[in-house]
């Protein structure tokens, strides 16, 4: 919520959804808190999609959101997944680039002002 959500003035429960309970969670924990979180849900095709990923800003850069996608992409890759597909925020593209994942196109506009991309990741050379 601190990071996806309060920066734009989101009220507090905005962040849960009706996939919480059916979704694999990820949490990175230092010292007794939560410093990197991300979701992995069932897309569609036997495509897995990550959603709500965020690392504190402080901890950015640190290879705390790469281990987080790695277990998820596992997660996926483990129930048989073809790949995986994710909408990133611009800030994002360079992140999800380096692991892999491949540019699809410009997708929705969140909160009217966080432009998200779609990105997608096949797992051929992983199987």
């Amino acid at each position: 919520y601190r990071i996806l959500r309060a920066p734009w003035n989101q009220p507090p429960g905005s962040e849960k959804n009706e996939g919480d309970q059916s979704a694999d969670h990820a949490a990175f924990f230092l010292n007794g808190e939560i410093i990197g979180v991300g979701r992995l849900d069932l897309f569609e095709n036997e495509y897995g999609q990550v959603r709500f990923m965020a690392v504190e800003n402080n901890y950015q850069g640190c290879g705390i959101g790469k281990s987080i996608v790695q277990y998820l992409e596992d997660s996926s890759l483990a129930r048989g997944d073809k790949g995986m597909i994710l909408h990133a925020r611009e800030n994002a593209l360079e992140f999800y680039n380096k692991l892999g994942y491949s540019l699809v196109e410009k997708s929705h506009l969140l909160f009217g002002e966080i432009q998200h991309y779609l990105m997608s990741k096949d797992y051929v050379d992983r199987k």
